[in-house]
């Protein structure tokens, strides 16, 4: 009886932590749901490092939803570049050199997650100490895959 209540448990744990995958009824769905995913993490990514470059006040608890929020979000849009969805402002080279995006992609979700960690301390030392990683990795994809 142990043991089921166990397994039960366990399985409801990890059906709640799962992301769904989207799934898209055309291609430009596909680009449309990436494009509105990246925005939105651009838009809470650049609040966070207004604050962190003095362009706005600093606010430790909008720097630290900001930044859960755009760590969130940027775990979300590789869905959305499957195969047949080239298009909008993604680079042919997506597709062509998938490992390579899957990295980029990985590495800018690593840290994005390190602002996040850093913004949830309210220390804003912090906070400047992790933006500029996150913002070149962020860049370096962008460098390598969008046109």
């Amino acid at each position: 009886m142990f043991r089921s209540l166990v397994s039960a448990a366990a399985v409801a744990i990890l059906a709640t932590n799962a992301v769904a995958q989207p799934t898209f009824a055309t291609p430009q769905d596909a680009i449309k749901y990436r494009q509105a995913t990246l925005k939105e993490m651009q838009q809470n990514f650049k609040r966070v490092a207004d604050m962190a470059s003095g362009r706005a006040d600093f606010d430790a608890k909008v720097a630290e939803s900001s930044a859960a929020r755009a760590a969130e979000l940027i775990k979300q849009p590789w869905a959305g570049f499957g195969p047949g969805t080239e298009g909008g402002k993604a680079s042919p080279a997506i597709w062509k050199e998938q490992d390579k995006f899957k990295a980029a992609a990985s590495k800018a979700e690593g840290e994005v997650a390190k602002l996040a960690a850093a913004a949830k301390t309210g220390n804003l030392d912090a906070i400047k100490a992790a933006i500029g990683p996150a913002g070149a990795s962020c860049k370096a994809c962008h460098d390598s895959f969008r046109e």
